[in-house]
């Protein structure tokens, strides 16, 4: 049995200003990490590094624009080889509804919870750079540890 780490919710900007925070390397390093490089291009590979400790890297599987994102773990130190990143979007009530899902996790353990949690802080960020151009991605100067 596989599990997955899953968190639905609404950002108020339009689902193109959502797409390119996830699809661009500035977008990302605004609300994930400030240590993303690469190319966000599909079939491209994107890296992400967290401070002194290597990140992963994630191959880019799916882009529809503006509705869904995929990224296939490809190298990872951490266990996520093969876990796959999926990022749905849809309008819904004025806004743009965000499913986010995290699958491959064979246990529940400690470290999908850590993970869990963490991906629910990106999220967060994710949600105030599209909303006010500010978000707390690792390394910046509003990331609280």
């Amino acid at each position: 049995m596989e599990y997955s780490i899953k968190h639905l919710f609404h950002i108020d900007a339009n689902a193109q200003k959502v797409f390119e925070a996830i699809t661009t390397i500035e977008g990302l390093s605004n609300w994930w990490t400030i240590q993303t490089k690469g190319n966000t291009a599909q079939e491209a590979t994107i890296q992400f590094d967290f401070g002194t400790t290597i990140g992963p890297t994630m191959k880019v599987v799916t882009l529809q624009p503006n509705h869904k994102v995929v990224w296939t773990c490809v190298a990872s130190e951490h266990g996520w080889i093969g876990h796959i990143f999926t990022f749905l979007l849809d309008k819904n009530d004025g806004k743009t509804r965000v499913r986010f899902s995290h699958e491959g996790w064979k246990d529940q353990d400690d470290f999908y919870a850590i993970c869990s949690y963490s991906w629910g802080r990106y999220m967060e960020s994710l949600r105030q750079y599209c909303q006010t151009g500010i978000g707390e991605a690792f390394g910046s100067v509003g990331y609280r540890k």
